[in-house]
């Protein structure tokens, strides 16, 4: 973890130098005060003037403050550098995951990643090693100082501080269990959160925000549990810091004393040794904050790298799709989600040519979404072969297939922004008269007349301030936009109303006379024209036909259709 925690700062090593040495240059103007403290005592004591060592220790207090100060800008700035290219990549690497990884993962703690465990990154720049570098110059420096001043007190000093810094030692590694569970926690919190607010009108329709709140409360007080573990161990290793500095000062007071009364050390150079001595204090405690910092980086790398080690889909620029219609060929498929899930598709045969509409039916859990998340390769089958124009669709670039398929999902995903960003998202260069066009073809007119802005009017999160119908057309008009070779339509018409279903049949009609459309149906009055049903039931196909042939030979068929009322 600390290799990879390197390779973020690396880009930025030339500014952590300059920052560094700043720092350093800092600390030596600090490391004067105390001599030049010793020379404004020995001037009192001999009478002499004290206005050159108090214009000395003026000259070091400005010059080690300013240039101290530039060192931590530096060092911000560059730990502001390094979260966001921690981010950049950790967002790059989760929007190419395979779907089937996502799908397990939750929302909120990928959001909890992207956010709070790259956030650390910076605290570990900068109190975890930039500063913890300055801290080992400076502690160096105060004992070089020290040397000369007493070597029996330097003794003394380092054999306190070396106990007390081997148990500090021993919490290190507690610290970075301690936070590691902290972030999870924080991360969960986050997901519970997010799952509130993904239904948030369920909630409000069904009473339970107080229910949702408490299970809200309960994960926060979880995180809150593990970040006092956290602040536990980390009081636990300031206190035994403090101790080191204290329980030093009272040993060489003891000793110092001893050696000034007998006549053997000066008293300026006691005094001067005591302020070296609590000169230990910042360094030591840079030492003690930047080793917790980097328990804490360390697992906060751990939870990004988790992300980082997940596969990713290959980056591929897509040829041009082309405009030819494309049949599709399932032959034997096999696929289940999991090794501990069972077979969605068990020996899955049929084919679909080219042009054309074709339907899938059959009743809920018959493997028909599936067909499209495999065609998609949102997921990879287990056995058996999937063609999509004569070419197995392992042989196709994954860009070059997704842009010569348009698909509807099922919930007609729109994103927050305007009307235009949303029927443009997978066509960014579609003209303005194609716009015009597919908005006029899924029957949006009327919408875009009566939005304040037109088609640059906000439609709120997730398309909040549009119907579930206008929703679904938007979708259809996006994909419509990409001008597929082969169109997925996953539930197309589930949220119209009777008059808007019909013309949208009408619009799938005309858009089968140019390409291939494969949509999925639970109204079968949405496919009775279509140029083939394919039945599904129970990860199979029992029976493909026009809608007469069905009726009159399929007995699941003919009942699906009488509960819709399409047959006598």
């Amino acid at each position: 973890m600390l290799k990879e925690l390197l390779a973020y700062i690396r880009p930025h090593r030339k500014v952590l130098v300059a920052g560094g040495l700043l720092g350093l240059i800092g600390s030596v103007a600090g490391l004067a005060m105390p001599l030049l403290a010793k020379y404004v005592v020995d001037a009192f004591g001999e009478d002499q003037s004290l206005a050159a060592p108090l214009l000395g220790l003026t000259v070091a207090v400005l010059v080690g403050a300013v240039v101290s100060a530039g060192g931590t800008y530096l060092m911000e700035r560059t730990g502001e550098g390094v979260v966001l290219g921690a981010r950049r990549r950790l967002v790059d690497r989760m929007l190419r995951l395979r779907v089937a990884d996502v799908d397990r993962l939750k929302p909120g703690d990928l959001l909890s990643r992207v956010t709070g465990d790259t956030t650390l990154l910076r605290a570990v720049l900068t109190n975890g090693i930039v500063e913890s570098v300055g801290a080992v110059f400076m502690l160096i420096g105060a004992i070089v100082m020290m040397a000369t001043m007493d070597g029996v007190l330097l003794l003394v000093t380092l054999l306190v501080v070396v106990v007390i810094g081997g148990l500090v030692a021993l919490i290190m590694p507690k610290i970075q269990r301690a936070q590691t569970q902290a972030q999870e926690a924080v991360g969960e919190m986050g997901a519970v959160l997010d799952r509130a607010l993904q239904a948030y009108r369920t909630v409000k329709a069904s009473g339970a925000e107080e229910r949702e709140i408490a299970v809200v409360g309960e994960a926060a007080e979880r995180a809150r549990d593990r970040g006092m573990q956290v602040a536990g161990w980390t009081s636990l290793a300031g206190v035994a810091t403090w101790m080191a500095v204290q329980i030093a000062f009272l040993c060489v007071l003891a000793v110092g004393g001893s050696r000034v009364a007998s006549g053997v050390l000066e008293i300026s150079s006691l005094i001067a040794f005591l302020l070296y001595l609590f000169y230990l204090v910042p360094p030591i405690g840079q030492l003690v904050q930047g080793a917790v910092q980097l328990q804490n980086g360390l697992a906060a790398m751990r939870r990004i790298k988790e992300i980082e080690d997940l596969p990713a889909e290959p980056v591929s620029v897509a040829a041009p799709a082309g405009s030819t219609p494309v049949g599709v060929r399932f032959e034997d498929v096999v696929f289940r989600y999991g090794d501990d899930r069972p077979t969605v598709h068990d020996g899955v045969t049929f084919e679909v040519p080219a042009g054309g509409l074709t339907a899938l039916v059959g009743p809920s859990g018959a493997g028909k979404s599936t067909v499209f998340a495999l065609l998609e390769r949102f997921y990879e089958h287990q056995d058996g072969l999937i063609t999509i124009g004569g070419r197995d669709i392992r042989d196709w670039p994954l860009a070059d297939l997704r842009s010569a398929l348009g698909y509807v999902e099922q919930d007609a995903p729109v994103l927050a922004g305007t009307l235009r960003e949303n029927l443009l998202f997978a066509a960014q260069d579609a003209t303005e008269d194609e716009l015009r066009r597919a908005v006029t073809r899924t029957r949006l007119d009327d919408l875009v007349a009566r939005l304040p802005e037109g088609l640059d009017t906000a439609v709120g999160h997730r398309g909040v301030l549009l119907s579930g119908g206008e929703r679904q057309r938007v979708a259809i008009a996006r994909a419509l936009l990409r001008r597929p070779r082969l169109l997925l339509l996953d539930e197309a018409t589930s949220q119209l109303d009777a008059v808007n279903e019909l013309r949208l049949r009408e619009v799938i009609a005309e858009v089968a006379t140019e390409t291939t459309v494969l949509v999925i149906a639970h109204r079968l009055s949405t496919v009775t024209n279509a140029d083939r049903i394919v039945v599904m039931e129970a990860g199979g196909v029992r029976a493909v036909g026009t809608h007469a042939e069905l009726v009159a030979d399929d007995d699941l068929y003919r009942e699906l259709a009488a509960t819709q009322f399409l047959v006598s």
